[in-house]
Formats: structure tokens, sequence, C-alpha cells
């Protein structure tokens, strides 16, 4: 009897993996984690550019538009995002959503059919550091209808492939919520 114990955590010892759970995410954690500042953001349209207090102290969930045109892939993740903060029920004012428009050429008469029915959707022009720094985190090949969860500090967090799952998005978000003693 008194082997047994013994055997096992020499088991154990050999298969540390073995003990460490699973994880349980299902976005990607950005690392090294991408930092930035408030001031690194400009509204897009005259809405965003009088609403850019609402950046500060809030989880933001973020889309992000790469090229001149938000094709149905694009669409389909900024009406998603949406779903996402309305599925968060009571933590939904520790959120604001926000679409980063790259591209400089966009004009505002042809993205404003992109959120035609999205009055509080916050559309953000990032400066050039920020684009590089997005342009590192995916290799040059920034997909269109991507999502990433930016903490009230800043951080761009986590990321989402252009095909994600909501359910899966607020699962994640939720958790941060929960633990986060901020925003």
């Amino acid at each position: 009897m008194s082997i047994i114990p013994f055997s096992i955590a020499w088991f154990l010892a050999k298969n540390p993996e073995l003990l460490t759970p699973s994880a349980t995410n299902h976005g990607q954690l950005i690392t090294p984690i991408i930092t930035t500042e408030r001031t690194d953001f400009k509204g897009f349209d005259t809405f965003s550019q009088d609403n850019l207090k609402e950046l500060d102290a809030h989880w933001l969930i973020v889309n992000v538009i790469p090229k001149i045109d938000c094709g149905e892939t694009c669409l389909d993740a900024i009406h998603k995002s949406r779903q996402l903060r309305l599925m968060l029920n009571k933590e939904l004012v520790r959120t604001r959503r926000a679409v980063l428009v790259l591209d400089s050429n966009v004009s505002q008469d042809t993205a404003s059919n992109w959120w035609k029915e999205d009055g509080d959707l916050l559309r953000l022009k990032p400066n050039v550091a920020v684009i590089e720094k997005l342009n590192l985190l995916y290799n040059g090949q920034i997909p269109e209808g991507a999502l990433l969860l930016v903490d009230p500090l800043g951080n761009f967090m986590m990321q989402y492939a252009p095909n994600f799952n909501p359910y899966d998005a607020k699962s994640d978000l939720m958790h941060l919520l929960k633990i986060s003693q901020i925003g």
C-alpha cells in the first residue's frame, strides 16, 4: 500500500503536462502584449470624435477593417460583435464596441453604409504606430473581420479569427470581466 502513492508521484513528476489544466480560453492570447495610449486613436467621424472619452475605463470589443472596403466577412464580424456585447447582460456597461479603420482612403460616406444601424459603435482611426504593431501581430496580413479584446488600460489582449463564434468570445470576455479590478 505504501508503494502506490510514491508510484503515482513518480509518474506525475515524469509527466508534468498531466498536472496543468488545459486552456479554457477560445481566443488567442496576444504575446507580447500590444500597448497603446488613448491618444493613439482619433475619431473617424464626428460621433466618434465627440465620444472618444468612452474609451477610458472600458473594455473594448474591437473589429478591424484593414482595407478600403468592408466585405461580407467584415460586416458579419461587426454584426457578431454587436451580438456579443448584447449577450453580456449586466456587464454590458463595462464594455464598448469600436471599429479600427486602418486605410486612410476610406470615405465617411462609404463607411456610413457599413454601420448605418449601429448608433453606439465608435469608429476609430489609429495612428501609424498602432497600425505597425497590428501588422507585426498578423505578419503583414491583417485579416478582414478580425476581433480584438482591449483592456481598460489600452492593452490588446486577445485576438479571434474572422469567423469567430460570439459565444466563445463571450465566455472569454466574461472570465476577464469577472477577474478584472478595472473597467
